[in-house]
C-alpha cells in the first residue's frame, strides 16, 4: 500500500481544513518545499497536493507550488483542485506532475474524464469521489448532489478509470479515524476493476493497518502527520511491508 502525505494549499500557505470548511483553514507548515522534502526523507515516494483556491475558483491558482515540488524533489506528485479541461491536464503533465485528480468534473463533465483517459491513459488521471452521507459533493465540497458515491464510481469505471480517491467529508481533518464501512463498500463494489485510496480521518497507525487489511491501494495522511499522531516513516514502513 502507498502512503500519500498531503499538502493542501490556500492563499499560498500549507493548510488543513476541518470537514472541508474553508473558514477553518489552519496553517500547518511554513514552507511547502521543505515540508515535501521532509516527506521524501521519511521514505515517501508520492505526495498528494490540493489546490484549495483552485477548487473554489474552478481553475488552477497555485500551479507554481506543485511544479516546484515535482521539479525540486524526487517525489511523484498528484494534484487536484480546479482542473476542469484537457488543456490544464496537459499543462500539469508537461510540467512534471505525475497524476491529476478530477473531482467535480467527474460528476459535472464525465466526457472530460473519458477524453482524459483516452488521451493520457488511466495511470495519469485519478477520480476523486468526495461524499457527505454517501452522496457526492462537488466544487470544493461546497455543493452536494443526489448521486451515490458507488454509482459514480461504477460509471467512471465504464470510462476506463483505474484509480479512485474516496473522501468522507465528515471525517476530513477530524482525526477521528477513516470510514471503514464506506471504504469497504467501495472496495467490494470495484474490486478487480479499480484501485481505491482512502482519504479523510486518518489519525493513528490503527487507520493505516485497517486500510492495508482492506486491500486498499493507498492512504492519504495530512493532519495526522502535522499533529504528530502518526509517524510518517513508521506508516510507510508498515504499508510497504511484503510489497
Amino acid at each position: 500500500m502507498i502512503i500519500f502525505p498531503a499538502i493542501d494549499i490556500k492563499d499560498g500557505n500549507c493548510v488543513r481544513l476541518y470537514k472541508g470548511d474553508f473558514s477553518t483553514a489552519t496553517k500547518v507548515a511554513s514552507d511547502y518545499l521543505k515540508t515535501a522534502q521532509g516527506f521524501e526523507e521519511a521514505g515517501a515516494s508520492w505526495i498528494h497536493m490540493v489546490d484549495l483556491d483552485g477548487a473554489k475558483a474552478g481553475k488552477p491558482v497555485n500551479n507554481k507550488i506543485y511544479t516546484d515540488v515535482a521539479q525540486k524533489t524526487g517525489l511523484k506528485v498528484e494534484v487536484g483542485g480546479g482542473i476542469r479541461n484537457i488543456e490544464t491536464i496537459q499543462e500539469y503533465l508537461d510540467m512534471g506532475i505525475s497524476r491529476v485528480i478530477l473531482g467535480s468534473a467527474a460528476l459535472k463533465n464525465p466526457k472530460l474524464v473519458a477524453d482524459s483517459i483516452e488521451k493520457f491513459g488511466n495511470e495519469k488521471v485519478v477520480v476523486g469521489i468526495d461524499s457527505v452521507n454517501e452522496m457526492v459533493a462537488t466544487e470544493g465540497w461546497l455543493e452536494s448532489s443526489d448521486v451515490h458515491y458507488i454509482d459514480l464510481a461504477n460509471k467512471m469505471i465504464e470510462y476506463g478509470v483505474k484509480y479512485f480517491i474516496f473522501t468522507d467529508i465528515s471525517k476530513d481533518g477530524t482525526l477521528s479515524g477513516v470510514n471503514c464501512e464506506q471504504l469497504q463498500k467501495l472496495f467490494d463494489a470495484t474490486s478487480g476493476r479499480a484501485l481505491v485510496v482512502a482519504s479523510g480521518g486518518v489519525h493513528t497507525m490503527d487507520d493505516i493497518i485497517a486500510c492495508k487489511k482492506m486491500g486498499l491501494y493507498g492512504t492519504i495522511c495530512g493532519k495526522s502527520i502535522y499533529s504528530g499522531t502518526l509517524n510518517l516513516k513508521e506508516a510507510i514502513d508498515y504499508a510497504e511491508e511484503d510489497k
